[in-house]
């Protein structure tokens, strides 16, 4: 199995790259947001990889991120999402975005990508919701680690107010500072103005 190509970029169009490892050209279907990470040709790229195996077909995907390849694994393991699909999904915004939109069951944001209808979407956040509120769950807490006890106490704060912890760092994220006060003042006045 291929998991990763590193080479000269050789081609660069909007849904694939083609990438010259060793004399051997490979042709990777790309999300648009991997696409941003691809440089001109001529230039050196590192792409992790997914080969996708059919009768009658071998088509190799490429990512900018490990994130974005587990995110799609995820995506075709839903019934109903096959690998096309599931790269359209990643184009519609970053992993981490498509993540939050399945842990709050934002079936709209699934039902805007070609290919996916209402069924589908619901079937995606129905299906993936618990692996990725485990995912994140694991994220925020590395976050908070790495940021300090101020941000980590507002979030307490928070969640003690009533919010489920994946909204509290919602609506932490974009505030900065170092006091867990004008964090947690900062977090309320953002949920009072999305009301």
């Amino acid at each position: 199995m291929i998991a990763a190509v590193r080479g000269e970029v050789l081609v660069r169009r909007p849904d694939h790259v083609v990438i010259d490892a060793h004399g051997v050209g490979y042709r990777l279907a790309v999300s648009t947001e991997t696409l941003k990470a691809v440089p001109a040709a001529g230039s050196e790229v590192f792409l992790h990889a997914e080969l996708i195996a059919r009768e009658d077909s071998l088509a190799l995907y490429g990512f900018a991120t490990e994130d974005e390849r587990e995110l799609f694994r995820m995506l075709i393991s839903v019934s109903g999402v096959g690998p096309k699909v599931a790269m359209a999904a990643l184009s519609g915004g970053s992993s981490r975005e498509l993540l939050r939109a399945i842990a709050a069951g934002d079936t709209k944001r699934f039902q805007a990508v070609p290919g996916i209808g209402k069924r589908t979407a619901e079937r995606i956040v129905v299906e993936l919701r618990d692996k990725v509120a485990g995912a994140l769950e694991v994220e925020s807490a590395i976050v908070a680690a790495e940021e300090g006890d101020a941000r980590s106490l507002a979030r307490d704060g928070l969640v003690n107010l009533g919010y489920q912890p994946l909204e509290a760092e919602q609506l932490l994220e974009g505030l900065e500072g170092d006091d867990a006060e004008a964090l947690l003042a900062g977090a309320l006045r953002k949920a009072g103005a999305n009301r």
